[in-house]
């Protein structure tokens, strides 16, 4: 079966990210594995599941940026780091950027596709 075009990083995590690019093409590489039509428990679920894990490596990179500035004692990286960790946290968070209920166009996807991962 030839592969799909990938879901899509969902818009309201594209809006949050918007400043990091290469960060965004992470997560959309994070869904590429879901372009290979395969037996899946649940598809949504894992897709899901990838951009969490993503979004964690994330938290865990602006976390050692923040490290680095404060032991450079660099004020600007400080704040800019900060500011880094802070639209990471909101975009991985349930509340924030992974609400369920803005994963409708992943959603959407899945259930566009469901006999593919069947």
């Amino acid at each position: 079966m030839p592969p799909l075009a990938p879901p899509s990083v969902p818009q309201t995590l594209r809006e949050m990210l918007k400043d990091y690019p290469t960060h965004l093409d992470r997560l959309q590489e994070a869904l590429e594995e879901f372009a290979t039509p395969k037996i899946r428990l649940m598809p949504f679920d894992e897709a899901i599941w990838a951009l969490e894990g993503a979004l964690e490596e994330f938290i865990a990179e602006a976390g050692e940026e923040l490290q680095a500035a404060e032991s450079a004692g660099d004020p600007a990286a400080i704040e800019r780091a900060k500011a880094k960790g802070s639209v990471m946290f909101r975009a991985r968070s349930g509340n924030g950027g992974m609400r369920l209920g803005l994963m409708d166009d992943l959603w959407d996807y899945f259930q566009t596709n469901r006999g593919l991962f069947e």
